[in-house]
């Protein structure tokens, strides 16, 4: 089913008590015939942007599992970023199956990864935090990190309808 961000926004919100006048440009009874309207799991669209693919789920930690990551990334690399109210809280890194980092970006010298260095060495972003100071670090991290592996994905590219999914029992 496609949905744009603001039509997952209300589906999320609403809940089962979605009504047509909430989104007026989808059917009810589809959405509910899809189990997109349960509360049940994380709705996640997912769509590309230039040589990469995202997914976003817009609350919820079901992205950032270690298990999506490592599943994603095989034959290919992945970035998650699982951001919360106050901004990034926890990056990862995975290659063909690995996660090489794995941190929340206040606390960096803390890495759960297997190969903490090899994301350091492609995008330089521990040179961030030691010329910064506190306010701002985790966004400028990640934004370091995005641009260096070229897969900043604008906000707009969110934005228009994309294929999305309510993933069943995924919390």
């Amino acid at each position: 089913m496609l949905l744009d961000r603001m039509e997952a926004e209300m589906i999320k919100m609403a809940g089962e008590g979605l009504e047509e006048e909430d989104v007026p440009e989808l059917d009810i009874e589809e959405l509910s015939n899809s189990g997109m309207i349960c509360a049940e799991g994380p709705l996640v669209r997912a769509g590309t942007y230039g040589d990469w693919c995202f997914a976003i789920e817009s609350e919820g930690p079901y992205l950032a599992k270690k298990e999506v990551i490592r599943s994603v990334s095989r034959g290919t690399v992945a970035l998650s970023a699982f951001k919360g109210e106050t901004g990034p809280a926890w990056i990862s890194y995975a290659e063909n199956g690995e996660i090489l980092s794995s941190f929340d970006p206040a606390l960096p010298h803390v890495d759960s990864g297997s190969r903490p260095d090899v994301l350091d060495g492609i995008t330089g972003y521990r040179k961030v935090i030691e010329r910064g100071g506190s306010d701002g670090v985790p966004e400028v991290v990640l934004r370091k990190i995005q641009h260096e592996l070229g897969c900043a994905v604008p906000q707009e590219a969110d934005s228009p309808r994309l294929l999305s999914i309510r993933v069943p029992g995924g919390y």
